[in-house]
């Protein structure tokens, strides 16, 4: 079972000859990005509409280094390979990518998904890779987020616990 796990981990070498077979199948590709730091429903509802949207979903995972320039030194919480097997364990996610930049632009570059998504805090034009994405004829969507969820708010509700 976990030998199913990893066989979706990828990195930038074992990936392009599972991109090509995958556009030789004609399917369509939905790319998304994140930390993924404390996975909750809110991200699984996320992550869920996305695949929905197209045949094969690929998720982008921000390095250990890459949430720290983000989130601070105290994120993120879960190590990497926890972060990637956890995404990988979902049966709608087809294929989680590290990336260790501030934003997903080579990767997306690299990868020409049919379909960007992000999160609905994300307006379509500030999207990165959305310019990349439809000048190939693409798709770039915001999803809505599930109210009352996130990693901060959990992060938050954790430190006021141990402070009482």
């Amino acid at each position: 079972m976990l030998n199913n796990i990893k066989q979706k981990i990828y990195t930038t070498d074992n990936l392009p000859s599972r991109l090509a077979q995958w556009r030789f199948q004609d399917k369509k590709i939905v790319f998304t990005n994140g930390c993924f730091d404390l996975l909750h429903y809110g991200h699984i509802d996320y992550l869920a509409a996305a695949r929905a949207l197209g045949d094969l979903l690929i998720v982008g995972i921000n390095s250990t280094e890459s949430v720290q320039r983000l989130k601070g030194n105290h994120r993120p919480i879960k190590d990497d390979i926890t972060r990637q097997h956890l995404l990988a364990s979902l049966f709608f996610v087809d294929a989680v990518i590290e990336f260790s930049e501030d934003t997903p632009l080579k990767l997306i570059q690299f990868i020409q998904p049919d379909i960007l998504v992000k999160g609905g805090d994300w307006a379509v034009e500030n999207i990165v890779g959305s310019e990349e994405v439809l000048a190939k004829g693409g798709e770039v969507k915001s999803l809505p987020f599930v109210e009352g969820y996130s990693t901060t708010a959990i992060e938050e509700k954790i430190k006021k616990k141990i402070k009482d």
